[in-house]
């Protein structure tokens, strides 16, 4: 009987937090991942924690159209095709409010959080459609609730629609589109710990639920509070 070919999975703001967890949980599963992220050096920290063989490391700036399309190339030359790609780079900002914000953070934050993700659906859906393959994309529980005149909130309403009409669109051909709405997460996103709230290692199971979920199932969100 002949072994099945692993499902390749492409991952973006992998090189640390929910995305580095989400990399070390597919390996796991026995799915080969492409990770794309800026720092280098912590991306060829997980090739070697994780092996060669298993995880292309390829260093990239999610906001750029150009640099995500050289790296989607990337990995279908290297392992043949995506199935599962994970929209997961984002930013936020540092000084709240709309009156005393600072319109160049909001710009870095609508280049990640709005048009990174478009970018990753418009490369890699040709190649999903091909698999009948999964979309995932980071979200939060700001892109569903109301904080006072947050930028970053308004970033994450735009992720979850679009997630929404995404599934709506790849269900025509059989893909499958999930949003991950975490709330507070204990990643390097905020300058001090977080320790009695959610761990990247949660989102990860969360995002493996999905992906291995059945067929007939498609789990178009998931909302992850902590339970403090």
């Amino acid at each position: 009987m002949t072994a099945s070919k692993p499902r390749i999975m492409l991952i973006t703001g992998a090189s640390s937090g929910i995305g580095a967890a989400t990399a070390r949980a597919a390996v796991r599963a026995g799915i080969h991942v492409a990770l794309l992220a800026r720092r280098k050096e912590n991306l060829e920290a997980l090739v070697a924690e994780l092996g060669a063989d298993r995880v292309l490391a390829l260093q990239c700036d999610a906001s750029d159209f150009d640099q995500q399309a050289s790296a989607v190339a990337a990995t279908v030359a290297h392992y043949g095709r995506i199935d599962i790609a994970f929209a997961n780079a984002g930013s936020g900002v540092s000084t709240p409010g709309t009156e005393h914000g600072d319109p160049k953070e909001w710009r870095n934050a609508i280049e990640i959080n709005v048009m990174g993700v478009l970018w990753t659906a418009k490369l890699v859906l040709p190649h999903l459609r091909a698999q009948n393959g999964h979309f995932l994309v980071t979200s939060s529980v700001a892109g569903r609730t109301l904080h006072k005149g947050s930028i970053y909130g308004a970033s994450k309403w735009f992720v979850h629609g679009f997630g929404l009409n995404l599934a709506e669109e790849m269900a025509v051909w059989g893909g499958r589109c999930t949003i991950l709405s975490p709330g507070m997460v204990d990643t390097e996103f905020f300058d001090t710990p977080k320790p009695t709230k959610l761990k990247p290692e949660d989102i990860a199971d969360a995002a493996m639920f999905a992906i291995n979920a059945p067929p007939r199932a498609n789990v178009r969100e998931i909302l992850i509070v902590p339970t403090h």
